[in-house]
């Protein structure tokens, strides 16, 4: 141990002799002004000034002169050789302190571990005894301000100066309200400063580390120094009265004889029909998140889906398509009829988006009206051209491959199998969640949902940002249209009311109509709401009709719930 330790470490042991004293006068000092964790500071600056932090700060050199265009060649390839050869030495330094740094480390974090939860108990009792009385005096205050009011109304003659006087009573309050809020404010603030400095202190002296527990418990420690039962119920509440209803279904179903809802069959049955509808949230998320919509979701799919089923027919098609011979794709390979269908599926739904987005982003129309003109577009094409006709079911070793399922094995006697849909559907999820925020076109994406004036002066192309949306959604429409031909039979009435679900799930899961807010997880979890509740509903026997009642009720409340939100934050 060298002589440095062993002062620090004096001083330490003087100092945990002296804590209990301390405590008990509260006079325990801020960790800023603690002697012996200042020592411990300087001892590990002193061994990692040489070491660690030389080569991060050599690296920080090395990428600014490789940024640097003002450096020749030959300069720049200098200053990198020197430090690569200064970085090397310092290596040496770090690799020999190595030992001591990381039990001087492991020393001073537990000694801060000690002194910290002192200190903010301390805190905490001070800021707590403080609060009370403040929150008597308010008490007092308005019981006072109530009273002087009370006497000096009784004194009055006329109606008008009895009307002032109230108004200056409720004036008093509100600013007697307004200084109590302050005041118990700074108790909280001090009490959560406590213990954030505490976790600065450690990361500190651990050079920046983080620590994974310290982490757990300052978000724990945010959450409850931020948390309001309003805020809380007003952006949750309408999960919690999903999930008490989803309970409530669980519970009823084996006892009206309907047997058990809570089942994995029946988790992987919801998350099956989830799947194709995911892409249709996917798709018009991104339009709800620049305050738009998309009516032509329905269209879309049936569009796709009827591409899907003429090319994957195992036979030849018995739809004559506007009045031509009917279509035989059966002397093509299956991988070609494969990428034929889903590159046609893909490539509709791109034309008729782009169609629309078009007039919207150019011309400034509603998408509502866009997309509108698009679903009766797509409607009138293909009832004339198919003249209504299912086109029937698609090959069916093609469509095991795709839609079917694998068997998992057998639990309490049911057989388990795993839908094949699930799949695309994460891989689907995967793509939308990065390119909405690990891409520059996704953060541009919320500047024009936030306010397309600003983002254009900022110098974002907010007619190639809209028309890049509206070509995204025809991506993901297309490749659910495709998937959904593996579900049913596709006919020019295929995903009839996919729009409004698709919708409705996005503002359930929290994307605002109002534009620039909302998360790619809650258009997941949108879905599943939506597909888990219609799943429940026919499982305990729901008339069909009846379901829309229970989706609407739902729909309004989430769009009160955040028309809410936006005016308070407004």
């Amino acid at each position: 141990m060298s002589e440095k330790m062993e002062e620090i470490m004096k001083l330490q042991s003087e100092a945990l002799n002296k804590l209990p004293e301390l405590v008990a006068s509260k006079a325990v000092k801020p960790l800023d002004e603690d002697e012996v964790l200042q020592k411990y500071k300087a001892a590990l600056e002193d061994l990692r000034k040489d070491g660690v932090n030389k080569i991060n700060d050599l690296r920080q050199e090395i990428a600014s002169a490789k940024k640097n265009r003002m450096l020749e060649k030959d300069e720049c390839a200098k200053i990198l050789a020197d430090c690569k050869t200064q970085i090397a030495e310092a290596r040496k330094v770090a690799a020999a302190n190595k030992a001591e740094k990381k039990e001087l480390t492991k020393a001073s974090v537990a000694y801060a571990n000690v002194i910290s939860k002192a200190y903010v108990q301390q805190v905490d009792e001070e800021q707590k005894a403080l609060q009370a009385q403040i929150t008597a005096a308010y008490k007092k205050q308005v019981a006072d301000i109530k009273a002087a009011a009370k006497a000096r109304i009784a004194k009055l003659a006329s109606k008008e100066e009895k009307e002032v006087a109230k108004f200056e009573c409720s004036s008093d309050l509100f600013d007697a309200k307004s200084k109590f809020q302050t005041e118990v404010g700074r108790c909280k603030d001090a009490r959560n400063q406590a213990f954030v400095d505490h976790v600065q202190t450690n990361r500190a002296l651990r050079n920046g580390r983080a620590n994974a527990g310290e982490d757990f418990q300052l978000g724990l420690k945010n959450y409850a120094y931020q948390f309001k039962m309003s805020q809380f119920l007003l952006d949750n509440g309408l999960y919690l009265a999903i999930l008490v209803f989803f309970i409530v279904c669980i519970i009823i179903a084996p006892l009206s004889g309907n047997g058990r809802l809570f089942s994995l069959p029946n988790i992987f049955t919801i998350l099956e029909q989830s799947s194709t509808r995911m892409f249709y949230a996917l798709g018009v998320a991104g339009l709800i998140l620049i305050a738009g919509t998309d009516l032509s979701i329905c269209r879309m799919v049936a569009l796709g889906a009827v591409t899907t089923g003429l090319i994957l027919h195992p036979t030849k098609n018995i739809v004559t398509f506007f009045g031509m011979e009917p279509w035989d794709f059966t002397g093509l390979p299956m991988a070609g009829r494969l990428a034929m269908a889903l590159g046609l599926s893909i490539a509709l739904c791109v034309a008729f988006s782009c169609f629309s987005g078009f007039w919207s982003a150019k011309f400034k129309i509603h998408p509502f009206i866009s997309t509108l003109s698009s679903q009766l577009i797509i409607y009138g094409l293909l009832f004339f051209g198919t003249s209504g006709t299912p086109v029937g079911s698609i090959d069916a070793e093609i469509k095991d491959l795709i839609g079917g399922r694998w068997i998992l094995g057998i639990a309490n006697g049911n057989l388990i199998t795993f839908p094949k849909l699930i799949i695309p559907a994460i891989f689907a999820i995967i793509v939308a969640w990065f390119i909405w925020n690990k891409t520059t076109f996704g953060k541009n994406m919320y500047a024009v949902g936030g306010n397309a004036e600003a983002a254009a002066v900022s110098g974002i192309n907010v007619v190639g940002v809209t028309m890049g949306i509206f070509i995204m959604a025809g991506v993901f429409y297309g490749c659910g249209a495709f998937l959904e031909a593996f579900r049913a039979n596709a006919s020019a009435g295929t995903g009839q009311g996919f729009e409004l679900d698709a919708i409705a799930a996005c503002v359930v899961g929290g994307i605002s109509f109002n534009g620039g807010i909302g998360k790619i997880r809650g258009a997941v979890l949108g879905v599943i709401i939506f597909t888990g509740l219609t799943y429940c509903l026919t499982f305990l026997g729901i008339d069909t009709n009846l379901q829309f009642v229970f989706k609407g009720f739902i729909l309004i409340a989430a769009v009160a719930l955040d028309s809410v939100k936006y005016l308070k934050r407004k």
